[in-house]
């Protein structure tokens, strides 16, 4: 049986005046937890902001998409790849989607019933697969058309060769169970190691033009909070593995995932508020035994008149020790990278260094980690 290996992502990040993720009434997401009211950011939110970040590293054409647009997609890559007339290429594309069973959409139905996660890299694999065919096909009806493109196992190309994307976050296909992808990546929803009080923005905007009237021509208000928040994901690197189709390729996807993890932030109301900030800790714990949220550090929430950053450290820290201690599971390896380093935070965390080197650390012990004991 593989051995587990787990890397359990920790980052404490304070973000100023902001309004990254909101609800449907425009209000900053909050939860209730350990009887306090925090701030939130689902883990929806910092997933998009993650893959978004992707592809400042990676180029488009390596990467996936998330759309109903399939077949339209398919069309264009066919007209690009074979030379072909649009309404030619849709016919070709239709046939080629049919046998997958996608509903289509209601309001649309040039659109899948719902967003379908694939590669364009699997995208392109459809198109090859009609390569030196496309005369024959052209002069098909529909009928014909259908049968002559059977043989193109389509489900098949959209289940291997995934991109990182697709490994990482998976895939859910409810009409079509053998299309799904476990994803090998888990995030938690952010919330603040404090209480917060959501706070208003009263807003004007002047009409520029109107010399006269000194009133605004707009009002408004802008809900918003400020907090640091703890910030939690996990990856299982035998899934990755298995959606990777092999160990060569994690390394690579590990070091990516954790600096887009690590530096990414969701850009609601960005413009208002500008609050990209940087995290103040990120760990990287390597386990054998199974992923561990420490978020029970922060059940009781810190309460400072003189910044809670520093508290909030500490006692990610404690609960790293507490559970080594309690649960008799000594992590294989932690990695760190923290601002302010204290006696407390180098004896669990070990020395912190750049985020860069760690980020090289990590990926040169990945790659030695999946090499030692691998059965695969």
């Amino acid at each position: 049986m593989p051995a587990r290996r787990y890397l359990d992502i920790h980052v404490l990040q304070t973000v100023p005046p902001s309004n990254l993720n909101r609800d449907d009434a425009g209000s900053p997401k909050q939860a209730i937890y350990g009887g306090a009211r925090r701030a939130r950011v689902s883990s929806q939110a910092w997933k998009r902001a993650t893959r978004t970040a992707f592809a400042e590293r990676v180029p488009k054409a390596d990467l996936a998409t998330r759309t109903k647009q399939i077949s339209d997609l398919l069309t264009k890559r066919l007209t690009e790849a074979h030379d072909l007339a649009v309404p030619d290429a849709a016919r070709i594309s239709n046939a080629l989607l049919k046998p997958l069973g996608i509903k289509a959409s209601k309001k649309n139905a040039e659109q899948t019933s719902y967003l379908l996660f694939f590669g364009y890299p699997q995208l392109a694999a459809i198109a090859e697969t009609i390569s030196g065919r496309i005369g024959e096909l052209i002069g098909l009806d529909d009928a014909a058309l259908d049968k002559a493109v059977e043989e193109v196992d389509v489900k098949a190309i959209l289940g291997t060769g995934h991109p990182v994307d697709v490994a990482l976050f998976g895939r859910m296909v409810a009409d079509i169970p053998n299309l799904n992808v476990d994803a090998a990546c888990q995030v938690a929803h952010a919330i603040s190691t404090h209480p917060v009080e959501i706070e208003f923005d009263y807003y004007t905007a002047v009409d520029d033009e109107n010399t006269d009237n000194k009133g605004a021509g707009m009002i408004g208000t802008v809900e918003f909070n400020s907090a640091t928040l703890y910030r939690y994901a996990t990856l299982g690197l035998q899934q990755l593995e298995d959606n990777l189709g092999g160990a060569n390729e994690v390394p690579d996807a590990v070091e990516l995932f954790v600096d887009c993890f690590a530096r990414s932030i969701p850009s609601g109301h960005g413009n208002s508020f500008a609050h990209r900030t940087l995290p103040s800790l990120v760990a990287v714990v390597a386990r054998e035994d199974q992923p561990v949220n420490l978020v029970s550090a922060f059940e009781k929430p810190v309460r400072s008149r003189d910044g809670v950053l520093a508290e909030s450290a500490a006692r990610l820290a404690a609960e790293l020790a507490s559970a080594t201690d309690n649960w008799g599971q000594a992590p294989t390896r932690v990695l760190a990278c923290y601002n302010e380093s204290t006696e407390d935070l180098s004896a669990v965390f070990g020395a912190s260094q750049p985020f860069p080197d760690l980020l090289t650390d990590l990926k040169a012990f990945t790659a030695e980690w999946l090499g030692q004991g691998s059965t695969r």
